[in-house]
């Protein structure tokens, strides 16, 4: 529990740094991701953060505000409105950087506090402390991506990565069921390079259904940052190849990768 925590942070810890440079025009300015603003973003983020803190220290007042923030949207309300008297007073700018980074460790010590066997609530089944932490730290380093490729900035990536990549292999299955689709039976092989140049790999090798290639490029493909198209990975194989077309580690209703092009620079 204590190495997902400590990821989480310094995912966090990074991403805190590029913000920092930001000007005040740029967080009114909009991201490749649904044109969603960089206030949007990093509003989406908190939120998410709160919303974990919320489960961690009171589960049945998080329950409440699951359950009447779904009632709320059922009824029409977006994203940001379903929230509304609910949860925290999201500011803009340096202030909502502020007030981000001040969740964002409040969640980081309650991890790295958690007993490893614990579950929490969440707006699907119940998840463990330890795949929380992975998917905060997925969420982070994707909607964070997505202010990268506005700014056309660089980014380096880091072996943290392990950890998205680990959610995007084991939410193959996911990918397909929540589109209503019967996962293939075939479950492709995937080799990846880390940054560091270490070879991470997941189920039997076959040489016929496969993913190989960069660790980064798997997870911009998996966190939807970017089409497949727009990647160096070698997908063979139907199973793979049908994957990697949809792919999606995060929860909610399915969601289709950018338009070939669409976030295509390096």
């Amino acid at each position: 529990m204590q190495q997902q925590a400590a990821d989480l942070r310094a995912e966090g810890d990074e991403l805190y740094g590029f913000l920092e440079t930001l000007t005040a025009a740029d967080w009114a300015r909009n991201t490749p991701f649904k044109n969603w603003t960089v206030n949007d973003v990093v509003g989406h983020l908190h939120l998410g953060d709160w919303m974990v803190v919320m489960t961690m220290t009171d589960p049945e007042r998080y329950l409440e505000i699951r359950d009447a923030r779904a009632a709320a949207r059922a009824r029409g309300a977006g994203a940001t409105d379903s929230m509304e008297g609910l949860g925290p007073d999201i500011q803009q700018g340096p202030a909502l950087l502020a007030q981000w980074r001040d969740h964002y460790l409040k969640m980081c010590d309650a991890f790295a506090a958690a007993d490893p066997k614990h579950r929490v609530k969440w707006s699907g089944p119940d998840m463990g402390v330890r795949m929380a932490a992975t998917a905060r730290q997925m969420e982070t380093w994707a909607h964070g991506q997505e202010v990268y490729d506005l700014l056309r900035r660089p980014r380096d990536p880091s072996d943290r990565l392990k950890n998205i990549a680990v959610l995007g292999v084991k939410t193959f299955g996911w990918t397909f069921v929540n589109r209503g689709l019967t996962p293939p039976s075939d479950i492709p092989y995937v080799r990846l390079t880390a940054p560091s140049g270490d070879i991470w790999d997941w189920n039997d090798p076959d040489a016929v259904n496969r993913v190989e290639g960069s660790a980064l490029d798997f997870c911009r493909v998996v966190t939807q940052g970017r089409n497949i198209a727009d990647v160096d990975l070698t997908v063979a194989g139907e199973a793979a190849t049908a994957w990697m077309d949809i792919a999606q580690c995060f929860a909610g209703p399915p969601n289709d990768p950018p338009e070939p092009g669409a976030r295509a620079w390096t």
